[in-house]
């Protein structure tokens, strides 16, 4: 236990004894020297060192000046205790008293201290009663209050008419008396008897006087005491106090201790946040810097945890609201967040959504370990059942920054006229297998993960590239889906099987596009599966299919961590015909899967979304496009999954619907892929129908996720490019109905956001009107439009 003496002795025992200060004195080459009032302790001490010299000490020996000292102590204790029995009537020197508190009656010129409200105390004279039972006191700053009984924590002993013009200087005079060590001394000779002891009584041991100035300077010490001694009894302003066991005060010094060291520690922390936010952009420290120390990268955590309402505990939430207050922010999460942008931790569009929800950017070690792997050493296990089709001209058609590719499309026109379609699908499972490493690292992952700032694929990028990914000009290996349309659209006949083919094009949407607007002879393949597109949608038309068909916004972000990221944006129409070539085929493809594993009884995630409800009917007066698909989509219900047999999708016009085209970006696809690759080797396939769905229930529910997190993420940088349009350009924009009165719900047709906008009278649903940017603040997702005022 370390327990202090007088003013700067560190005693390494409970009981004190001359033996253990000597031992404490040994461990100190100097002693504070206090001055107080009248026979202090440590006056008399003082004295007595200066009575010998400097140069007189230093040729004294370590043990005869603890000599020297233990005797002065020993003599002082004698004294002070003397003093305090003669005083108040004790028996023996050695005796301490056992103490009765009494009652003072308040009267005018009595000095008090007085609790003012839950932060201030404040030292008073009283002056006269006001009513029954408070008391009109003048305060330390002059001004008269009422006070009640029970706001009085201490009565000044000894005085009888105070004038509060004296007050400040009363207190100074105890503020500069104020010396712990005494508190701890007196504490050392109490805590052996165990006795009680109150305010005069502590005044005389520690000043040799209980006269009001020492008396009141004890209660400070008192009051602001948590370590020594505690209230044995309380009645009214009148208190007994008693010694606290020598294990407890230990305990607490340590806590004390701890605490101070966390203040300190707090504090350089604080400091280091206020330079990295004074500090000029680029000048700010690297991120990697606040993980440097580990007591440094544990309150950065704190911090961005409470920014994204992620503590795990109330403690976490107290040490990330004192940083704030010391820091002068206020304990919010928003304020937690912009102090990280500004010292650097976070960038400027920091994107929060990632943190809380958990997105997984990266890949751990053994992860990408697996993976290099499975690129070295997996032999193809279908090698000699696949068909060769690199004769075939093959289109991929995706969007420009694509990564991985995962289908591509043939065609040609048979002799008796009919159009043969192979849909050409990459094949990960050649290389993963259901339960593996990597299988299992995808199945949490759910699906690749595609921002407008950042992509974060479902396997790790060099397997998903080098690996699966159908490449330009390469031999690939594929799941290859042919069909023969029948002329009005339907399916004639099919085949699934293993391929290797060779990609001819890779296409944009928009350079697919061009090429059909060209009609160029020498991509009559590209014609051919243009005109197979129109004979699938018309078929499915009369299927009862829904058109939902709109405006569909897409952002690229070049550099997102600089304050001024570039930003790109795409507007692109679902019934391009590039964009519907496409998606008839993927939805084609999805038939066949689903026929195909009904015909073979394979359990698959037959995907449906019954739509019994819906009368296309109703919506015929609204215009088409847009309007009528905003309209639709309203009233759709979500897609239902059967894993036995397939169940109709109503809004696709099809009895049945797999998903089987993106197995490199989604998990689902994936597992339809282990399903079917499995019957084709003649094996059983790996999964029940029973483990399908409850796969399926996690999977779906991490894609839930994910599509909150793209959402957001898209809006955000939609109003951010908002933000930055000059105030007075104006935007086309399509009303899609009236929410309430005058007020619209419109479509930005140069961006494809929408909004709402209060609009003139005799606009129509369907109109266009020209609306300006009035407000557009991304982090806080707001978008304030206002109809432009025709000139």
């Amino acid at each position: 236990m370390a327990v202090r003496l007088v003013s700067g002795f560190r005693c390494c025992t409970v009981t004190p004894s001359p033996a253990a200060l000597r031992c404490c004195l040994r461990h100190h080459n100097h002693v504070h020297l206090h001055s107080s009032t009248c026979f202090s302790i440590s006056r008399r001490l003082r004295c007595r060192l200066i009575s010998f010299g400097y140069e007189a000490v230093r040729r004294y020996s370590a043990q005869s000046l603890v000599d020297m000292v233990m005797e002065e102590l020993d003599s002082i204790r004698k004294r002070g205790i003397a003093r305090a029995s003669n005083k108040l009537g004790l028996g023996t020197g050695d005796q301490l008293i056992e103490n009765k508190p009494g009652k003072k009656t308040l009267q005018k010129g009595l000095l008090l201290e007085f609790k003012k409200d839950s932060e201030r105390v404040l030292l008073a004279v009283v002056q006269k009663p006001d009513g029954k039972k408070n008391w009109m006191v003048s305060d330390q700053n002059g001004a008269m209050a009422s006070i009640k009984p029970q706001q009085i924590t201490f009565i000044v002993p000894g005085i009888k008419d105070f004038d509060h013009m004296e007050i400040p200087d009363f207190i100074q005079k105890a503020q500069d008396n104020l010396d712990p060590a005494l508190l701890e001394f007196a504490w050392i000779e109490l805590v052996e008897k165990n006795k009680s002891i109150t305010v005069e009584e502590l005044a005389e041991m520690m000043f040799g006087s209980a006269e009001p100035l020492e008396s009141y300077s004890a209660h400070l010490l008192l009051s602001k005491d948590d370590i020594y001694f505690t209230t044995m009894e309380t009645k009214g302003s009148y208190s007994v106090y008693g010694p606290r066991p020598a294990v407890q005060v230990e305990e607490l010094m340590h806590r004390k201790h701890a605490k101070e060291a966390a203040e300190r520690e707090l504090e350089e922390f604080v400091n280091l946040l206020r330079s990295a936010r004074d500090a000029q952009f680029h000048a700010k420290p690297p991120k990697s810097m606040w993980s440097s120390e580990e007591k440094n990268q544990t309150k950065i955590e704190i911090l961005q945890a409470y920014a994204i309402d992620d503590c795990r505990n109330e403690d976490e939430k107290k040490t990330a609201g004192m940083i704030l207050k010391a820091i002068g922010l206020p304990k919010t999460a928003s304020a937690a967040m912009n102090l990280l942008i500004d010292i650097g931790y976070f960038p400027v569009h920091v994107n929060l959504d990632i943190l809380k929800l958990n997105i997984h950017t990266d890949y751990a070690e053994e992860i990408l370990m697996a993976a290099e792997r499975l690129l070295l050493e997996s032999p193809d296990q279908d090698e000699v059942e696949r068909i060769d089709l690199t004769h075939l001209k093959v289109y991929a058609i995706d969007v420009d920054e694509a990564d991985e590719l995962d289908d591509a499309l043939s065609a040609t026109r048979l002799q008796d006229g009919r159009i043969k379609i192979w849909i050409h699908v990459a094949d990960p499972t050649r290389l993963v297998q259901p339960g593996s490493i990597i299988d299992k690292e995808a199945m949490k992952r759910s699906t690749s993960v595609f921002l407008p700032s950042a992509t974060y694929p479902m396997f790790p990028e060099k397997l998903a590239m080098e690996g699966m990914s159908l490449k330009q000009g390469k031999h690939c290996k594929a799941v290859t889906v042919s069909v023969v349309l029948h002329g009005d659209g339907g399916i004639a006949e099919y085949s699934v099987e293993n391929s290797i083919i060779k990609p001819t094009y890779m296409l944009t949407y928009e350079s697919a596009t061009e090429l059909l607007h060209l009609n160029l002879e020498e991509e009559a393949e590209l014609r051919l599966l243009s005109e197979a597109a129109t004979l699938r949608f018309q078929w499915r038309r009369r299927q009862g299919a829904i058109d939902a068909s709109t405006l569909e916004a897409r952002i690229k972000v070049t550099n997102p961590d600089d304050p001024e990221p570039l930003i790109k944006l795409y507007v692109e129409n679902q019934a391009d015909p590039a964009m519907r070539l496409v998606s008839e085929m993927m939805i084609l493809c999805g038939e066949v899967m689903a026929t195909f594993g009904s015909v073979n009884k394979i359990a698959l995630p037959y995907r449906g979304q019954p739509q019994s409800n819906i009368d296309i009917s109703d919506f015929a007066h609204l215009p088409e496009g847009p309007v009528r698909s905003s309209a639709i989509v309203k009233t759709m219900r979500a897609a239902e999954f059967d894993f036995r047999k397939p169940t109709r999708h109503g809004v696709l016009g099809l009895p049945g619907y797999v998903q089987f085209t993106s197995p490199i970006r989604r998990y689902m696809d994936l597992l339809a892929h282990y399903q079917v690759k499995a019957f084709l080797r003649g094996d059983s396939p790996p999964f029940s129908a029973g483990q399908l769905e409850g796969m399926a229930s996690l999977v779906n529910m991490n894609i839930r996720l994910v599509r909150r997190l793209s959402s957001s993420s898209l809006r955000y940088w939609m109003i951010e490019y908002l933000r930055r349009q000059p105030k007075e350009k104006k935007f086309s924009a399509l009303v899609l109905r009236f929410i309430k009165d005058r007020v619209a719900a419109i479509l930005l047709m140069e961006v494809g956001i929408q909004g709402s906008a209060w609009v003139s009278l005799g606009v129509q649903v369907g109109d266009e009107v020209k609306v300006l940017v009035e407000e557009a603040h991304p982090r806080d997702d707001v978008l304030i439009f206002k109809e432009a005022q025709a000139i």
